[in-house]
């Protein structure tokens, strides 16, 4: 390999997150007295993660249905959605995005987000996809990496050049 090649820098189709927090979610399943569905499955909270579960737990099971506690999911931050999660930080009601599959007979999550972009894209996917009120951890978390990261576009839909100015 010449030096020239050396020195040019390596493309990866995946890019690396600035901030991560590793979270799980409930995942609730309710019985149904319905003539074409007997149950309904959705997500009902995200929580960051501390390793307390390694695996899938239930949580709870009656009658009306059961709710099970899904680890593993990682919230990634990139900078090119920092327009997407700003909208969604500063909205009324914050939500994390959560699109999850069947499998095995369980609704389990695949991808949980906090941008307001990539949760339409799961919504417009045509998967299974639910929106979750944030928690104030994950709020905070989000609000911490903004401040760190996010520029406001410029009247006129530009963005602005420079360091943003520390308060």
């Amino acid at each position: 390999m010449n030096q020239e090649a050396q020195a040019l820098p390596r493309f990866s189709p995946h890019p690396v997150p600035l901030a991560s927090l590793p979270v799980a979610v409930l995942m609730q399943r309710r019985v149904l007295q319905h003539r074409w569905a007997d149950e309904a499955w959705a997500a009902v909270a995200v929580l960051k993660d501390d390793g307390g579960a390694a695996s899938v737990q239930e949580v709870s099971r009656n009658e009306r249905g059961e709710t099970w506690l899904v680890p593993g999911l990682t919230l990634d931050l990139f900078l090119d959605e920092n327009e997407g999660y700003h909208e969604n930080w500063t909205a009324a009601e914050p939500k994390v995005f959560v699109l999850w599959r069947m499998e095995a007979g369980r609704a389990m999550p695949q991808r949980a987000s906090v941008s307001y972009v990539d949760g339409t894209r799961m919504f417009d996917s045509g998967e299974s996809a639910d929106g979750v009120l944030m928690g104030p951890e994950i709020h905070a978390w989000l609000g911490d990496y903004l401040r760190r990261n996010y520029v406001p576009r410029a009247p006129g839909g530009e963005a602005r050049h420079g360091k943003r100015r520390r308060s």
